[in-house]
């Protein structure tokens, strides 16, 4: 029975387990989302849901809390900058995750952890790369000679 069990392990000590979750994090917040194991995802959400939460007090207490896990500066900045005012009413469920299936290699299974309220920034991608497509096909259509059909010989 697994009574009053708090965590994950992810077959790592301590040390390794809080300095990957630290690292997640920060990538977490420095891209909006990030790829990674089902498990992990999960320990993910608990730790930065926790930092978004500080974020939203904005205090200077808070700002030492937080970048006791957060050790890039710019990272910290967007943190408590964008992120926590954007979440300021939410009372909670700061991230997402989505299944994205089985690694191919191992068959571990993957997701995407992303901020909630920031997928503007991923539509707009999908976007950009549509429009992309669309010219590349435009300009080889115009880049390629119209070929005329060639009229068939009569059998005799």
């Amino acid at each position: 029975m697994r009574h009053n069990v708090d965590h994950r392990k992810l077959g790592r000590t301590s040390e390794h387990r809080m300095a990957m979750l630290r690292n997640q994090a920060t990538s977490l917040i420095k891209h909006d989302r990030i790829r990674t194991t089902l498990p992990k995802a999960k320990e993910l959400r608990r730790f930065v849901e926790k930092l978004i939460t500080l974020a939203k007090k904005d205090s200077l207490h808070a700002r030492r809390l937080a970048a006791a896990d957060i050790q890039e500066p710019e990272v910290l900045k967007k943190l408590f900058a964008t992120i926590g005012p954007l979440n300021a009413t939410r009372p909670g469920g700061y991230t997402r995750i989505i299944k994205i299936g089985v690694r191919k290699g191992d068959g571990g299974e993957e997701a995407f952890v992303e901020l909630v309220g920031r997928e503007k920034k991923f539509e707009d991608k999908t976007k950009k790369k549509e429009k992309k497509k669309a010219k590349k096909e435009e300009a080889a259509a115009e880049a390629a000679p119209a070929e005329e059909p060639k009229a068939e010989e009569p059998k005799a």
